[in-house]
């Protein structure tokens, strides 16, 4: 599963970034690497708990983060 990461600096100085495959991931940082970080964790753990709940594929599927063209 390769999942997307699209961001931009908003007006006020701050990065945000979202996982275009998971609605509604997203997160702020002070920088743009904060801002990946942040949701990269944060798509980790909605993965997870998707897992937990069997909403998921029950086979280990491979997990990449690709920054949007």
């Amino acid at each position: 599963m390769e999942l997307t990461i699209d961001y931009q600096q908003e007006a006020d100085g701050r990065w945000i970034a979202e996982v275009l495959e998971l609605p509604g991931v997203l997160s702020y940082g002070l920088t743009r690497d904060a801002a990946i970080a942040h949701v990269q964790a944060l798509a980790l753990r909605v993965l997870a708990d998707r897992l937990e709940h069997d909403e998921a594929a029950p086979t280990w599927t491979p997990i990449a983060f690709a920054a949007a063209a």
